[in-house]
């Protein structure tokens, strides 16, 4: 038991082999299969209005998924490679379809919340953020930093709302207080959102019911008993291949543009800001990677230490910056694509446009948030 507790990667401990990737994948196959029986006997889909114990359920498919999946990428030199290509885009569509829903209720609710806060019309409660997400923005950091440190704690308190969490009956404020054009966004929104949600709804509940997810979880049923690792892999060392996917994200970290990600202002932000293409911010694009990379590290140091890894503040403060970096540019994204509804009256496309423009801010925050916790954490690193 208590070589659980050695660091893996110390290069005087003893190896990590094959053995334990079959045993980590065989213990998240079995969360799988658990998850899956507990959504059947709850009756229920994936979706908020379901019964808590069904939301769990399909909360627990999407991370055993996610983990096999990241674990499949990481160390698929030790896996019989036909099955590892077929399985890991199955796994990556099912957590993908079970996400849908509660990402758009998410969505709606952040805005909703945003377009209440830009109109004054509820105070904005006092909230205490996390010890791992405090960010340090007292004396010359905080004058440097400006209004961005101030958006970071702002966006840092949002971290208390946890998107993997169930989704249950939140209170969203009422649109009654709100002006004309905000009232009116809100309403559009809601329109938009939660017909995108309902349909999700009705996705995930086919993909539940199809040939093809049936076809996944019996593949997930005999991976819980027989891993199909190669011949050399119950031998083969695993850090190497755990230190390349470290490797991948230090690269992949090192050119985000983290020195602008530090200043008060991001100029380059508003580049293509009202350009008429509904594709991604291009400057999301590198952020959203780097998240992925950070999940698949994770992944991997879970294996490692048998799925008993000690908790990293610098991983999990940056991983939240991160998560908080995607809602925002997708709810950022979510405002414009409301905006582009034809004949709206100009008041509502005003209060969109703001609306979009609060969330960008939310982008630049987060960045400034991760930029913060990882170059502070490398700094004070013996």
């Amino acid at each position: 038991m208590a070589q659980q507790h050695l660091d893996p990667m110390d290069p005087t401990a003893e190896a990590v082999t094959g053995e334990a990737l079959a045993g980590y994948l065989r213990a998240q196959a079995t969360e799988f299969l658990r998850a899956l029986r507990l959504h059947r006997e709850t009756g229920g889909g994936p979706a908020a209005n379901g019964t808590e114990e069904s939301v769990d359920a399909a909360r627990a498919l999407r991370h055993s998924a996610r983990r096999i999946s990241g674990s499949l990428h990481t160390f698929r030199p030790l896996l019989d490679a036909d099955w590892s290509e077929e399985m890991r885009p199955e796994l990556a569509w099912l957590s993908g379809t079970l996400g849908l829903e509660h990402a758009y209720g998410s969505r709606l609710e952040r805005l909703l919340l945003a377009l209440h806060r830009l109109s004054g019309s509820t105070p904005v409660p006092a909230q205490s953020v996390p010890a791992v997400a405090v960010v340090d923005a007292g004396g010359a950091s905080a004058a440097a930093a400006g209004g961005r440190a101030a958006g970071a704690a702002r966006v840092g308190a949002a971290a208390l709302t946890d998107t993997s969490g169930p989704a249950g009956p939140r209170s969203v404020p009422e649109r009654g207080n709100l002006t004309v054009g905000a009232a009116k966004a809100g309403a559009l929104l809601e329109r938009q959102l939660t017909l995108a949600r309902t349909r999700a709804h009705s996705t995930a509940l086919q993909a539940l019911g199809s040939s093809r997810f049936h076809a996944v979880a019996d593949k997930v049923a005999v991976l819980a008993s027989e891993v199909p690792l190669t011949a050399t892999a119950p031998t083969t060392d695993l850090r190497p291949l755990a230190a390349a996917a470290e490797e991948r994200l230090t690269d992949a970290i090192a050119a985000l543009p983290l020195v602008t990600a530090g200043h008060p202002y991001n100029a380059q932000a508003l580049v293509h800001g009202l350009s008429p293409d509904p594709s991604p911010h291009p400057q999301d694009g590198p952020w959203h990677q780097v998240r992925l990379l950070l999940r698949l590290h994770r992944y991997a140091r879970e294996v490692l230490y048998a799925g008993d890894a000690p908790v990293d503040v610098r991983l999990l403060a940056a991983g939240q910056a991160l998560n908080r970096h995607r809602d925002a540019s997708e709810a950022a994204a979510a405002a414009a694509q409301a905006a582009r509804t034809p004949r709206i009256a100009p008041a509502t496309a005003y209060a969109l446009g703001v609306l979009h423009a609060d969330q960008r801010h939310e982008v630049e925050a987060a960045r400034f948030a991760f930029q913060q916790a990882w170059q502070k954490q490398t700094v004070s690193a013996p």
